[in-house]
Formats: structure tokens, sequence, C-alpha cells
């Protein structure tokens, strides 16, 4: 099978979609597969094109992946406009070179956010003859609402509904993230195909033995407790419970919450530190995907906020954690709570309630046996449940059977030989 992923993010740039994706496609390749990434000149989340990269198109190598990129306009504004605008101008560039550049093949997989990548996924679906996969990682328009940056019922949402319904009634396939996002399409559009590609983890890559007792003294000033939220610090995040728990935390001496990462609401948490004199906390530069599974094991918490329900969305640092054997501290609801209670790897608190949060780190501090304990219980659904090894073969053979090609490992040996 040749598979396009079209996603306006990949590594080098740091993040979820960006790490699944990446490992969606080495797994498909080392499957024998042919996986072509069709994405954005590397930019996020500084709002500029990293170094090394720039021009209107280039192409290279990621292991058995063939990556070719092509021009953005790159902002981190917050501004609609902008926003916008980078959004439609990867659609645009993606379409025209992906128009000469891609080859034909037998699925194109369009990563969503954002919604409007669909019309550059569609065109080339058509034009090379492959079957559009549309993939959901969130929910768009309805997050966007939940969050307080579109109004409900204005000509932009109606318009955002109306592409949306468009994209999940062409697709062949739609594929999500989390059980919430596949259910609420399936209820507004019954008879779409879907499938369930969750959030995983490897559980050889992230595991407790990448602990690093250097990096915990660097990074925690030599504190013996470390709780760590690494990941973008944007408005989804209600990264600002966890700073108004510090400032409750301040006897604890041996506590340190660490924000690892980068994000439009970076700066604004700085200042709310700043304001509230807090010293328990530290704020970092993202680190490389390749130190994370250290960054991670070497974490005595990991903290997982949310600032809204958004349905479907599950946070990939919960798994990291699972199988690096950190609990979980889960300030959220829904689909990610209830994984984090089924698997006993964590505890939950309401959102938005930065006093829960600090009395649950309060209880998480004072017991290691309760954090080893739900370390354990983490290790164990990371290397069953949501091995992603597991979750991408299942996903694989499901490509094979239902898109009409019998899978790679069961195809029947044939002769080169002529007459044979």
């Amino acid at each position: 099978m040749h598979l396009v992923i079209l996603s306006q993010y990949f590594p080098p740039e740091i993040g979820a979609p960006q790490a699944r994706l990446s490992e969606l496609a080495a797994r498909f390749a080392d499957r024998g597969h042919r996986v072509t990434v069709l994405t954005a000149m590397p930019n996020y989340p500084e709002g500029r094109v990293q170094a090394g990269y720039g021009g209107l198109f280039c192409r290279e190598r990621q292991g058995r992946v063939q990556v070719i990129r092509t021009w953005i306009y790159a902002t981190n504004s917050l501004g609609t406009a902008r926003r916008l605008a980078s959004y439609l101008s990867f659609v645009a560039s993606a379409m025209f070179f992906g128009t000469f550049l891609l080859p034909a093949a037998d699925f194109v997989l369009v990563e969503s956010p954002p919604l409007f990548l669909g019309i550059a996924g569609y065109w080339l679906s058509r034009l090379k003859g492959a079957r559009l996969i549309f993939n959901v990682s969130d929910l768009w328009p309805d997050s966007v609402v939940r969050l307080g940056k579109l109004r409900p019922g204005s000509a932009a949402h109606r318009f955002a509904l109306w592409l949306e319904r468009i994209f999940y009634l062409k697709a062949w396939m739609i594929t999500g993230q989390g059980r919430g996002i596949l259910d609420d399409i399936g209820r507004r559009f019954p008879a779409t195909r879907r499938f369930l590609v969750s959030n995983g983890v490897d559980p050889a890559l992230f595991s407790r033995q990448r602990r690093s007792a250097r990096l915990r003294t660097e990074l925690g000033e030599g504190r013996s407790c470390i709780a760590m939220y690494p990941g973008l610090h944007g408005l989804a995040q209600g990264l600002e419970q966890v700073v108004d728990a510090a400032a409750q935390l301040r006897d604890l001496s041996d506590l340190m919450i660490l924000f690892v990462g980068d994000g439009a609401e970076k700066p604004a948490l700085q200042q709310r530190a700043r304001e509230l004199g807090v010293d328990n906390v530290r704020f970092l530069e993202p680190m490389p995907r390749v130190r994370m599974p250290e960054l991670v094991a070497s974490a005595d918490i990991m903290i997982v906020p949310l600032r809204v329900h958004l349905p479907g969305a599950i946070p990939s640092k919960i798994y990291e954690a699972m199988a690096s054997e950190v609990p979980v501290l889960l300030a959220a609801d829904a689909e990610p709570a209830a994984i984090v209670e089924r698997t006993g790897c964590g505890v939950v608190v309401p959102m938005g309630q930065p006093s829960a949060l600090a009395l649950a780190l309060r209880r998480l501090h004072d017991d290691p046996a309760l954090r080893r304990r739900l370390g354990e219980n983490g290790r164990s659904a990371a290397e069953t449940e949501f091995n992603r090894d597991r979750i991408v073969g299942r996903f694989i053979e499901s490509l094979a059977v239902d898109g009409g090609t019998p899978p790679i490992d069961r195809m029947p040996v044939t002769s080169s030989t002529p007459g044979a």
C-alpha cells in the first residue's frame, strides 16, 4: 500500500500530533508499505520557520518515510486573521505542490485540525486515485466554540459546520483518537465508516529505566519531588490552575513544579507566577523529542490539566507517563478521567479548582508508596491496552482488508521467474 499523510504538523516540530503521526508513518514503513508525508515547513509553536528550512518546497527522508515540505505563512499569533491566513496558506501550497510532487496513492490521511486542510486532502485524494481518510484528533469547530474563540451561530461557525459535514461525508473512513470523538461523529453522521486509532506509547522507548539522577538535579534544583507538565502552553490546557495550586504549596520545600515547553499562554503564566511570588515553579524551554523519554521518567508526578471539556481530547502525555511508571494527576473529566480511573494510574480532580489540585499534589508528594503503586498500574496498561505497535497494527490490518488489498504479511509469495 502507498499511504500519503497530509498534516500541517510533523517533526522536527515537538507536540502530540507530530509524535503520533511520525510513529504511525514509521510503523507503516517498517511493515513494507510506502509512506509519503506532505507537511509544512516546521514552525510550530514558535511561529517562525526553523533554521535549515525555507523556500517554497523541499524534500527529505526520515528513516524509510519520504517527507515533502511546502511553504506556510508562519505565525503564533492568537489573532483570528493571522491564524486563518496561516492555515489557508498551507492548504494552498499543499494543493499546488502536492498536485505535481505526489505520486498515485492508495490512501490520503488528512490530519484535522485544522479543519480547512480537508480541502487539500479531498482534492489530492481525487487527483491521485486514493481513498480519503479523515483523521480527527480534535472536533472542530466544536472545540473552538467551547474555548470561546468562535461565536455559536455566527457566519464563521455555520461555514465551519458546512465544511465539517462535507469532509465527513466524502471520507472513505473517519479515524479518531478517542471514543468520544467517534461517538459524536457517529451520532450526527451514522452512515460514516469509523475506526478508533487511539493515542498510545512505545513501552520500549518510555520506561522507568530512562530516569536520570543528573537531569533531576539539574531541573529540580536539588529538590526531591518533581511534578511536571511538559507540552503546549495553550488556552485549552488551563495551566493557570497549576500556578495557583503551586501558591498553596509553598510550605513543601522539597517540591518543584516544572513547566516544560512553549506556547501563546506562556508569558501570561510567567507573569502570574511572578505576581503570586511562587518560588516552587520553573518555566523551561521545549526539549527535543529525543529527550522526552528521559524527561518524563525523571518526574515523580505528571500533571495533566485541561481548561474545558473537549469531547475525545485525551492528552498523549498520559500514556507516556503510564509507560514511565509516573503517576498522573489529571484535572479533567469524561474520557481522560475514565482512562485514569479505570487503569488506576493516577488521581483525578475537577477542572478549574486549584485547591483540589493542590490537595492532590500534597497527597502524592507525601505518599511515595502510593506513587509507586499508581506508576506500576500505568505501566501494565501501557504494555497491553495502549501499546502503539498493537494500535497501529490493527489499523494497518483494517486498511489492508477493507481497502481491498490483502495484508502484506499474508500476501502469497510469487516467483519473479517468467512462466513460473
